[in-house]
């Protein structure tokens, strides 16, 4: 059982256009009814500092953006997010819900980048430090099925990569939700977003902490 003193950080991973969002806004809505709202997060970004480095990275007009670069800049947007909002928020005993986290750099940059998973795992440990998450949900979506999803809409930089690209970023998903690591628990994103709220729901009642009261 989670000590009960202390705010829950409860993350959101997944390939594009798995729901991420839309399952993440409607969890928050059942959560702000047993009270206080949870605090929303998003990677990159979620600081005025995170705002600036998400708008290069995602930039499609910045396609000479190295990988390295990119790593980087992810990392630095993350360590300023744990700093100013993170930490913060689970010392004033806060859930917090965030849209991506560090898990997101291993699945990006160090699987569809190429970068090497373990390289990633160095900089992560050093940006986050102590704020591991509590639950991580992991939403899985083929990728092709997500290609269909977000072909119709503006696609940022991340997004119009090629398909071999997407193909890695999913096996290192499913890679972490086969790894026996409890944190991770498998969302189906082939579900309507009730099913995945519903599912997404009994998740975090597992985790038995006093903030969750009766969800």
């Amino acid at each position: 059982m989670l000590d009960p003193r202390r705010g829950l950080l409860i993350t959101f991973e997944g390939p594009e256009g798995s729901g991420k969002s839309t399952l993440i806004r409607a969890l928050a809505d059942r959560i702000a009814e047993l009270g206080e709202p949870p605090v929303l997060l998003r990677e990159p970004g979620g600081t005025a500092t995170g705002e600036r480095i998400r708008a290069i990275l995602l930039d499609p007009a910045l396609p000479e953006l190295r990988p390295e670069t990119e790593l980087l800049l992810m990392v630095s947007s993350r360590a300023q997010l744990v700093r100013e909002s993170v930490l913060p928020a689970l010392t004033a005993n806060r859930i917090v819900l965030c849209d991506r986290y560090a898990d997101a750099s291993v699945a990006y940059q160090g699987a569809g980048r190429r970068l090497g998973e373990d390289r990633v795992a160095v900089l992560n440990d050093f940006a986050v430090g102590e704020a591991v998450p509590d639950l991580t949900l992991l939403c899985l979506l083929p990728p092709e099925e997500g290609r269909k999803r977000t072909a119709n809409r503006d696609q940022d930089r991340l997004e119009l990569e090629d398909a071999a690209f997407h193909d890695r970023v999913y096996a290192s998903y499913r890679a972490m939700a086969d790894s026996g690591d409890p944190r991770f628990k498998v969302v189906d994103a082939t579900q309507k977003p009730e099913a995945m709220l519903e599912q997404a729901i009994s998740f975090l009642r597992s985790l038995e902490h006093d903030l969750l009261g009766t969800l």
